[in-house]
C-alpha cells in the first residue's frame, strides 16, 4: 500500500505495457458485447424515463476527471429530476458520505424509475460507451467530479494516475457504505496489484453484486 511519504508515480502504476494492451482489448470486446446484448434493457429504461418525465432527456452526461486529471463526459441514464444540479446546493449539508464525495440515501431529486435503476446500477450501463471510447475501463477507480478533485490531497490524487473504471474494489467492497478514505485505500490497493486475473474476478463479482446491492444510492 502506498504510504504518505512515498507517493505512486505514473510510471510505477503503468509500467506493465502488455497488461495495459490486453486490458484495452478486454475493454473493447466487453463494451461492444455489453452494448449489443443490453440494447433491449436500454430501450425499456429509455421509455420508462420519458413516461415519468417527458421533458427531461433519457441520458445524463456529466464532466468527470479521468487519468492524469483530464476531463471527459461520462454518460448515465438520467435518474434525477431535470434541475438536479441546481438543487444540489440546498442539499450539500445533508451529505451522508465523508470526504470529497456527495451521497444521500433519500435524495429528493431522484425519480421513481431513478430509484430502481440506481438500486440495480442499471443507470451506469451507458458508461460502456465511455469504455469503448477509451475514457474509462471496465475496471478501475471511480471517476470523480471536478468539485471533489479540488478537495483532494496529493495522496488522494494518486487514484488519478490510471484510467477510471465502471467497477473496482470499492464498488464490490461496500460502495457507499465505505468512507472516502476507505475508497482511496481500495483504489490504491487495486492499482498496485492489478492484473488480468484480478480484473476478470472483479467484473464477475460485479455482476452478482449489481442486482442485490444494499449500498447503491
Amino acid at each position: 500500500m502506498a504510504s504518505s511519504d512515498h507517493l505512486l508515480t505514473a510510471n510505477e502504476v503503468n509500467a506493465n505495457l502488455s497488461y495495459l494492451k490486453m486490458k484495452r482489448l478486454i475493454d473493447i470486446f466487453g463494451a461492444l458485447l455489453g452494448l449489443i446484448f443490453l440494447l433491449p434493457i436500454f430501450f425499456v429504461v429509455a421509455i420508462l424515463i420519458k413516461i415519468e418525465d417527458p421533458k427531461g432527456p433519457v441520458f445524463f452526461k456529466q464532466v468527470r476527471i479521468g487519468k492524469d486529471e483530464t476531463e471527459f463526459q461520462m454518460y448515465k441514464f438520467r435518474s434525477m429530476v431535470s434541475d438536479a444540479e441546481e438543487r444540489l446546493k440546498e442539499l450539500l449539508e445533508l451529505n451522508e458520505v465523508s470526504g470529497a464525495m456527495f451521497k444521500m440515501k433519500n435524495d429528493p431529486r431522484i425519480t421513481k424509475i431513478g430509484k430502481f435503476i440506481r438500486k440495480t446500477s442499471i443507470d451506469e450501463l451507458p458508461q460502456l460507451w465511455n469504455v469503448l471510447k477509451g475514457d474509462m475501463s471496465l475496471v478501475g477507480p471511480r471517476p470523480p467530479l471536478e468539485r471533489e478533485v479540488i478537495e483532494y490531497s496529493s495522496y488522494d490524487k494518486q487514484r488519478l494516475l490510471v484510467v477510471p473504471g465502471c467497477t473496482g474494489l470499492w464498488q464490490v467492497s461496500g460502495r457507499n457504505a465505505l468512507s472516502f478514505k476507505e475508497m482511496v485505500e481500495l483504489d490504491l490497493k487495486y492499482m498496485q496489484n492489478r492484473n488480468i486475473r484480478l480484473d476478470v474476478k472483479l467484473i464477475i463479482k460485479t455482476v452478482f453484486v449489481l442486482f442485490g446491492s444494499k449500498n447503491a444510492f
